[in-house]
């Protein structure tokens, strides 16, 4: 198992898509916090880059890469080892490569500017976001043969945790908005790894203030040290589920 991780991860770091995704995180983060005279605020203008670009570059990239190793993956199956451990090798792979590159293009950068436990959330958000969507692409990847409707699907996934999700949410609130929302919304943002990541480093700079009451509510649970703990394992059960799921589908595929 570690033999085949250790290809996966060599053959994903000398992809010149990955050094190109590095490169940009790193020129991007370096020039944000050059720009901006608050570190604080170089961190939340890095912040909505980083929620919209990890997730979408490690979706795609995954559900490519994945059905670009099918022959790999077949010849893997020809010999003595277990469907599951190839496919958690894969995954392992993916995700520290992914999250390799994610830490020297824009970890680095907020450790050095910003190293107070806000910058270290962001970056440890990061890592949980690319593992999420990477555990996704698999899950995308597994349930079509078709490369298109794969990578298709994966786009779909996205863009309703990125953008979709957020206008759902807007809807419920001006359909009810005579109805106390606030303690519902909160449980509902668990169903949206990035809106968590995002409500996870918005409390830490006390931007919740202008969030009114909600903001209040949101701070009053999930700013507490029980309510980070619960964010990150709930990050972590968006890793596990995806992932057990494609993994029952690819022991169970006729490849």
């Amino acid at each position: 198992m570690f033999k085949i991780i250790k290809y996966v991860v060599v053959d994903i770091i000398r992809n010149k898509i990955v050094l190109a995704y590095t490169l940009f995180l790193l020129i991007i983060s370096f020039s944000v916090f050059s720009l901006e005279d608050n570190s604080a605020k170089g961190l939340l203008s890095l912040l909505n880059l980083i929620l919209f670009i990890v997730p979408l570059v490690s979706v795609i990239f995954s559900t490519i890469y994945t059905y670009n190793s099918a022959e790999f993956i077949e010849l893997l199956l020809s010999q003595p080892l277990q469907r599951k451990k190839i496919w958690l090798s894969l995954f392992s792979g993916l995700t520290f490569s992914l999250c390799l590159s994610f830490f020297i293009g824009a970890g680095i950068p907020i450790l050095i500017f910003e190293s107070t436990l806000t910058g270290m959330i962001l970056v440890v958000c990061g890592c949980f976001l690319t593992a999420v969507f990477v555990s996704i692409a698999l899950l995308a990847a597994v349930l079509t043969r078709d490369k298109a409707k794969g990578i298709g699907v994966a786009i779909f996934l996205w863009l309703y945790f990125a953008l979709l999700f957020d206008g759902l949410i807007l809807f419920l609130l001006f359909q009810f908005s005579e109805y106390p929302l606030e303690k519902p919304l909160m449980i509902i943002s668990l169903l949206n790894p990035i809106d968590l990541c995002r409500i996870m480093i918005l409390l830490r700079l006390d931007i919740s203030a202008l969030m009114g009451y909600t903001g209040a509510v949101f701070k009053l649970f999930m700013g507490t040290q029980t309510g980070l703990i619960l964010s990150m394992f709930t990050l972590v059960l968006w890793i596990l589920m995806p992932l057990a799921l494609s993994i029952r589908i690819f022991k169970r595929k006729d490849l």
